[in-house]
């Protein structure tokens, strides 16, 4: 076996055992954490990463600026509810359904914006978020408009026999389902990324005319990378709507699609690791600040700063750094 051959292995047998220690984490958190709030809040987790890791795949692989994230968020949630209460679709099938609906309408976007570029391409994204946000508030016929959408119910039950009843109605079981979905989804980003279509994908953001030259078609990865991001928003819209069982449109304001793009630019954009713990962090960071009021704004706006002025890697290189300063320790300290 060669060196290379042997130092892949040898990284492919790291990720497993940290993707098993992670299983391990996400399936104590519920047990660590009894109380609803906080249960709600690791629901709230797992779909922030859902989220996260979804942006990151259009704009840290594809590099492909996108600003209205949160409109395939909305159009999974209202696509997958509307399903349910007007047609009766079963929930899995409406779930499914919602996630192609966001996949496509991301695909649309990028198809007629492909030859858009950097701010460009932002704009388009961010002019698509505020249609479908008022689509969504002015469509009252469909969406019940400012009055919202009451009373969704959570997933079915799965009633597998000789075991108890697994009903999402419980916030613990509701996060597994979530958190295993988002387990999901990184494990098949992960192996994309690491395939030729990731090396595609990162020929593009580096430099597309280089890559055309190469035989690489451009528009049709960079399309694909937006359809894949945007079906995961919309998967994530499914789950929330039935997480909190109300739908309103003011959850998918662009302010969203901003806290999503904060999330992958902290934890470390191109970097699928780094977006996951953007998430957690900026998920939880403001509910621990909660206690000290409006000046927690000030605070998290202010470790936000901080973060990209002094980290532009985000926290992926933050550990990089870390990690670089305390393998030099023992050297030092031999050399003494």
């Amino acid at each position: 076996m060669s060196s290379e051959a042997r130092l892949r292995a040898s990284q492919s047998g790291k990720r497993r055992w940290w993707l098993l220690i992670a299983i391990v984490v996400v399936a104590t958190l519920p047990l660590l954490f009894q109380d609803s709030y906080w249960r709600a809040n690791l629901i709230v987790c797992a779909l922030n990463v859902i989220l996260a890791i979804g942006l990151d795949f259009i704009l840290g692989y594809a590099g492909q600026l996108n600003l209205g994230h949160s409109a395939f968020y909305g159009i999974g949630a209202y696509a997958s509810t509307l399903l349910i209460i007007k047609l009766g679709v079963p929930f899995w099938i409406a779930f499914a359904a919602g996630m192609a609906l966001s996949g496509a309408a991301g695909m649309a976007l990028s198809l007629f914006a492909v030859r858009l570029r950097g701010h460009y391409l932002a704009i388009a994204s961010l002019g698509f978020a505020v249609i479908v946000h008022q689509v969504l508030l002015n469509w009252i016929s469909l969406t019940q408009g400012p009055l919202g959408i009451y009373a969704i119910k959570p997933p079915p039950d799965i009633a597998v026999p000789g075991l108890p009843i697994l009903s999402f109605g419980n916030s613990a079981n509701m996060f597994y389902l979530v958190a295993g979905f988002a387990f999901l989804f990184y494990v098949l980003l992960d192996q994309l990324v690491r395939s030729p279509i990731g090396e595609a994908l990162a020929a593009i953001r580096e430099d597309e005319v280089s890559a055309a030259s190469f035989g690489i078609n451009c528009t049709v990865w960079k399309v694909f990378a937006f359809g894949m991001g945007s079906a995961l928003a919309g998967a994530a819209g499914a789950f929330y709507a039935s997480f909190v069982g109300t739908l309103v449109p003011d959850a998918f304001i662009i302010t969203e699609s901003f806290t999503i793009l904060a999330m992958v630019i902290v934890g470390g954009m191109g970097t699928l690791t780094g977006p996951v713990w953007g998430a957690i962090l900026l998920t939880v960071l403001p509910e621990l600040l909660r206690g000290i009021g409006d000046l927690r704004l000030v605070v998290y706006g202010a470790a936000l700063t901080l973060v990209v002025l002094f980290v532009p890697g985000g926290m992926v290189q933050a550990a990089r750094i870390v990690r670089a300063r305390l393998a030099c320790l023992p050297m030092a300290s031999t050399r003494q």
